[in-house]
C-alpha cells in the first residue's frame, strides 16, 4: 500500500476502547505513508510543509480544514508565512489509528494539487 492507496480510505471516527497502533503494525503504516511525515514518540504524526508566501499557507491550511470537516477528523494546524505544520493523532485513545494515516495521506494529495 502507498500514500495514494492510504488516501483512498475514509477516516472512521474512533469511539475509544481500542489500543493505539504499536509495534510492527505502526511501523508498517509509517513506511506506507512516508512523504516526510514523522511519527513522533509513537504518539502522533507531524509534517511541516513549505510554500511561497502567506496566501498559499492560508490556502493549504484551509484545504486541510476542509478535509478535516469532510472526514470528521480534526488535526492541529499551525501556519505562518511560508510554513504549515500539521499534527495528527486520535485524541479519544491518545495515540494513532489507521484513520490518522488516511488523513495524512489526504493532506499529501491536497498539497500535491495545490503545488501542481
Amino acid at each position: 500500500m502507498s500514500t495514494s492507496d492510504l488516501a483512498k480510505n475514509k477516516c472512521v471516527p474512533c469511539k475509544g476502547g481500542i489500543p493505539p497502533l504499536a509495534g510492527d503494525e505502526l511501523e508498517a503504516y509509517c513506511e506506507q505513508l512516508g512523504a516526510g511525515w514523522g511519527c513522533v514518540d509513537h504518539h502522533h504524526l507531524e509534517k511541516e510543509y513549505t510554500v511561497k508566501g502567506y496566501p498559499p499557507a492560508v490556502a493549504f491550511a484551509n484545504a486541510v480544514a476542509g478535509i478535516a470537516e469532510e472526514q470528521d477528523h480534526h488535526p492541529d494546524i499551525f501556519f505562518t508565512w511560508g510554513t504549515i505544520r500539521v499534527t495528527i493523532w486520535t485524541h479519544k485513545i491518545d495515540g494513532l489509528t489507521p484513520s490518522d494515516f488516511y488523513f495524512a495521506a489526504k493532506c499529501e494529495e491536497a498539497f500535491g494539487k495545490q503545488e501542481g
